[in-house]
């Protein structure tokens, strides 16, 4: 899942979000230097990425993506299922968006003194530029996914991947809207932040 869904899935603290995102940020950090609060969110972020990772219906939907393209389906659905959470937003949640946005903007600015400085980078200009409403459009998603493709280290064709997205779009939101809830149910049963 990509930042939006962590965020979603996490407690509403700057601890928890600071946690929640620093799963993709965790090469060379010891996770045994922050707070409990921050590694139970760390622990969140990857029970979330296990459980997305091995689901049968996110497998199959990397199955849609061209062999060409396929090595970084992952990342495209990460992205993809952001957007729809935004498209469905008012089935997961009673709270307005551009609340929640603001919110977890704020809980996280907070915690940019304590994050390592790629997160930071990264996190600045998240809420700087207001990434995350970006992908509402099918254009924006497009937009993440080409930045993206730049940042890998070695020649990929993973540049216009947007354009498969559209072709298999319905099964890709049909996807989204059956495994989400069990996103949200596994996370809530089993999550180190679930609370009784």
């Amino acid at each position: 899942m990509n930042y939006l869904a962590h965020l979603f899935l996490a407690q509403p603290n700057p601890a928890s979000r600071m946690g929640n995102l620093l799963g993709d940020f965790c090469k060379g950090v010891n996770p045994a230097t922050y707070s409990r609060a921050v590694q139970a969110g760390l622990y969140n972020h990857r029970l979330v990425d296990r459980f997305t990772d091995n689901h049968a219906l996110v497998k199959e939907a990397k199955r849609r993506f061209s062999d060409k393209r396929r090595r970084f389906a992952g990342i495209a659905l990460d992205v993809l299922f952001d957007h729809f959470l935004l498209r469905q937003w008012q089935q997961f949640s009673h709270q307005p968006i551009s609340d929640f946005l603001s919110h977890s903007y704020g809980h996280l600015q907070r915690g940019l003194p304590d994050m390592p400085q790629p997160m930071q980078r990264v996190i600045k200009g998240m809420i700087e530029q207001n990434w995350l409403l970006q992908y509402q459009s099918l254009e924006g998603v497009g937009y993440a996914l080409d930045r993206i493709s730049e940042r890998i280290r070695f020649a990929n064709d993973f540049d216009g991947s947007v354009e498969e997205i559209e072709v298999h779009y319905p099964a890709f939101e049909a996807c989204f809207a059956q495994f989400f809830p069990e996103l949200i149910e596994h996370v809530n049963l089993h999550g180190p932040e679930a609370v009784d």
